[in-house]
Order: structure tokens, then C-alpha cells, then sequence
């Protein structure tokens, strides 16, 4: 090169000039958001979009499906739950649960096209979803000791669950 520098970047489909010399801005500037795009199918996308649409309707009437994601720490959801809540004071029942060991639930295109079945099957008219993880995914009493804080995820030890704040 003659030392100036290069403003082109390789595509699939060519070459493309970028502003200033700029990096384009999924490969430079859109960080984690973009591979967890890049790396959903479409499918996994729609049910995901599909989720999120049903829940942003609000309360529509019983029964309620209730969502919350769980992970080792606030980035990836290894656990989903999903309760239905048949009518108002009621206990949540059925309850279903969701793991992956490696990737994130919330991106995983098995998983969330069961929860939509599982929704369909309970005719569930409304959902209720948190918009982050909510939480270590071991529970206590069963994976750790009433009491103590999960061994396994030191990331929520501190924190409180619902804003995710240090608590200390």
C-alpha cells in the first residue's frame, strides 16, 4: 500500500467504500448485539419477535404466561421459565422449563418456538415477560443450600436480581 489509508472493505457480494474510512458499523460499532443477530435464524427471530409483541399488548385477560430468563451472570440466559397463571390469585401452574448449557434461551430457535406452543396450548390470552435476566438459573434448596448464595454464579451475589444494581 501507499500508505494512505484503506477506505474499502470486503463483502460477499464486492467491495464497498465506507465514510471517512470508517469500519462498517455492524463489524466495528455494533458489538454483542450483532452476533447474537448474526448467529439467530430468521425463525428464532420471528418467535422471539413474536414473544415480545404478545407481551407489549399487556394485559389482555386469563390466563397469563408468565417469562423470566435466568443465567450465570446478566449477558447470557442458560434458563427460561415460563408459568401460566390460570386466574387472578391462583398459583402458577403449569410451569415449563428451558436450558441451554452453552448458548443463550432467548436466541435458541427450539426453545423459543416450544414456549410458543406451549403458550398456544394453554390458550394463554396474555404475557407477562422481564426484559432481562432475573437471576442466577440454580435454585436454592435443590442446587445449593437454603440460606447461602449459589457457588456457581459469584456474578449474582451482590446483586439485586430485579435491576441488576451491587447491592453492597
Amino acid at each position: 500500500m501507499n500508505g494512505q489509508p484503506n477506505n474499502r472493505v470486503e463483502h460477499a457480494h464486492g467491495v464497498r467504500s465506507t465514510r471517512n474510512g470508517e469500519a462498517p458499523l455492524l463489524a466495528a460499532h455494533a458489538g454483542r448485539w450483532a452476533e447474537k443477530l448474526l448467529t439467530m435464524s430468521f425463525k428464532a427471530q420471528w418467535q422471539r419477535d413474536k414473544l415480545r409483541k404478545k407481551a407489549k399488548k399487556g394485559f389482555r385477560g386469563y390466563p397469563v404466561a408468565t417469562i423470566a430468563y435466568y443465567g450465570p451472570d446478566d449477558a447470557r440466559a442458560s434458563k427460561v421459565v415460563v408459568a401460566i397463571v390460570q386466574s387472578e390469585g391462583a398459583d402458577a401452574d403449569p410451569m415449563q422449563k428451558w436450558y441451554s448449557e452453552s448458548g443463550d434461551v432467548r436466541n435458541d430457535e427450539s426453545i423459543l418456538e416450544s414456549i410458543g406452543t406451549f403458550l398456544q396450548s394453554q390458550s394463554a390470552k396474555s404475557v407477562v415477560a422481564v426484559d432481562r435476566i432475573i437471576g442466577c438459573p440454580h435454585e436454592e434448596g435443590i442446587d445449593y443450600p437454603e440460606g447461602t448464595k449459589c457457588p456457581a454464579c459469584p456474578f449474582w451475589a451482590n446483586r439485586d436480581r430485579f435491576s441488576g444494581d451491587v447491592i453492597q
